[in-house]
């Protein structure tokens, strides 16, 4: 691999990385904000019988588990090609 092409390979192994981590961070923020807001309301039905259910907070911390780990991959083939190239 070019020595020109290192520095592209690890920025978007960072920015991966990053995002990931924003994204699982998000899920975290996003889930206590809805449950928070469910706890102060009189009505509690949907909390108590999680009904609809929220698919979103599994997927946004799917999605950011999945960045964390290309991004990882990404980082480590740069240092290695950095490495031994």
């Amino acid at each position: 691999m070019p020595q020109g092409d290192l520095p592209i390979l690890l920025g978007m192994g960072g920015l991966f990385l990053l995002l990931g981590l924003g994204a699982i961070i998000w899920d975290r923020v996003e889930k206590k904000r809805y449950y928070d807001s469910l706890a102060s309301r009189p009505d509690t039905r949907e909390f108590l019988e999680g009904w609809p259910p929220r698919a979103q907070f599994g997927a946004i911390k799917t999605g950011g588990w999945i960045a964390v780990a290309i991004g990882s991959l990404m980082l480590i083939m740069g240092g290695a090609f950095w490495l031994w190239g």
